[in-house]
């Protein structure tokens, strides 16, 4: 990175931008790239990152519709956990949160990724059951993960009400350590600085409206700019695959849905952990300004709306203000929708398509951004030796023929 003395940095600072380094280049595109991976967020900029660090193909264009990072990463609400039910998920997302935990050092980049735990509530008897054998499965998984009871969640959060006056008692929780939360846009930047130091051609406003093939083989992507021939392409549009599967006559189990979040006005520090609940549907933590970052789950009707119904911010905001009545007065700033793509057994696809050199990672629902180092790293892996990562092979496009489907519906809490 390019230093500066003090004066450097006054004198920059007065220059309006007009003389700072560039993070990234804008460059023209090129006729054709070994591979062309469509869309720009965390997880195709990681997926380009990898690629090139890890497996030396560098000829790579990122094409993205819009600017980099600005689809459901930065739509989302920053959650990092690995405490999944099922050993296939549980160990993808595992590989993710071990990548998490050294990728500011990787990336020399600042990525605000904070361990500061999870804590999955349990109201009824049968939720403390299923916390039970979660966590059990993921201590067989080598996952960090323990059983609270109601005193041990109290303690570790003071303003939780978790008298017996509620509607829903809260009888204990689920406790990650390791997980918590990182800067969404950040993730973004850092994979996109590496990726283009490596030599990847990041071409944001170029949006794809065609997909090029010929007796089965992936000859390249039509853009607003004209066509990129590739040898592979890889699709990473999160909210968008089916229209993307589409072009090329490709049908995927995906629903699309509506997924809302809310910001509250900045607070002083009052919550240092991440609380969730599947019984009341609801989750907050609180970011490093201060805003209490507040989420639930997805509309109920399919749709591509960045808005989302008002029923579901009432609902949340409710079992929120249910678990926290010290925010009933909180004024919230904004909100926001993002669009997930969902698929029958709540997992993701990574995987191959039946067109030779076409690639699909998508049907993350609302659990990508936790994923995002370990799904570029897996990805890249498929995309590179056309043949996938051992961790990424479950999540094939197959298993909705095969019948091995990975059932994380409600095995997680709240799916996030």
């Amino acid at each position: 990175m390019q230093q500066y003395s003090g004066f450097g940095l006054f004198k920059h600072s007065l220059s309006h931008h007009e003389n700072w380094q560039r993070v990234w280049r804008n460059p023209i595109p090129k006729s054709h790239y070994d591979v062309v991976i469509v869309g720009g967020g965390g997880h195709g900029l990681a997926t380009a990152y990898y690629l090139a660090k890890n497996h030396g193909i560098t000829n790579i264009a990122v094409v993205e519709k819009g600017y980099l990072g600005g689809g459901n990463t930065a739509r989302n609400t920053t959650i990092v956990r690995s405490n999944y039910l099922w050993d296939e998920a549980a160990q993808l997302y595992e590989h993710a949160l071990k990548l998490w935990e050294g990728l500011a050092q990787e990336l020399n980049y600042n990525l605000m990724f904070s361990q500061r735990g999870v804590l999955n509530l349990g109201h009824t008897l049968q939720d403390m059951r299923d916390i039970e054998r979660r966590v059990n499965a993921n201590r067989l998984n080598g996952i960090d993960s323990e059983v609270l009871n109601t005193e041990q969640v109290q303690q570790l959060v003071p303003i939780l009400d978790c008298s017996k006056n509620t509607r829903y008692p809260i009888l204990g929780a689920s406790w990650q350590p390791r997980g918590g939360t990182a800067r969404h846009d950040a993730v973004a930047w850092g994979y996109a600085r590496a990726a283009n130091a490596l030599g990847v051609d990041l071409l944001q406003q170029t949006e794809v409206i065609g997909m090029r093939t010929q007796d089965g083989v992936i000859s390249g992507v039509e853009t607003n700019r004209g066509f990129i021939s590739a040898n592979k392409v890889a699709c990473v549009t999160a909210g968008n695959s089916s229209v993307l599967a589409n072009m090329v006559g490709l049908q995927l189990p995906l629903e699309s849905h509506p997924l809302q979040a809310m910001v509250s006005e900045p607070l002083k520090p009052i919550l240092d952990t991440v609380v969730m609940s599947n019984h009341v549907h609801g989750y907050i933590s609180q970011s490093d300004k201060g805003d209490l970052v507040i989420g639930a789950g997805i509309d109920s009707y399919l749709g591509y709306g960045q808005r989302g119904s008002l029923n579901v911010l009432e609902h949340t905001a409710a079992a929120i203000i249910e678990m926290f009545p010290i925010f009933s007065r909180v004024r919230i700033n904004r909100t926001w929708g993002g669009i997930v793509d969902t698929c029958p057994d709540a997992c993701p696809i990574i995987s191959k398509t039946p067109i030779k050199g076409l690639y699909f990672n998508c049907g993350w629902g609302t659990g990508g951004f936790k994923a995002t180092p370990g799904s570029g790293h897996v990805f890249a892996h498929t995309i590179a030796h056309d043949n996938p990562h051992p961790l990424a092979k479950p999540f094939s496009l197959d298993r909705f023929i095969s019948g091995q489907l990975i059932d994380e519906h409600g095995a997680a809490g709240v799916a996030h």
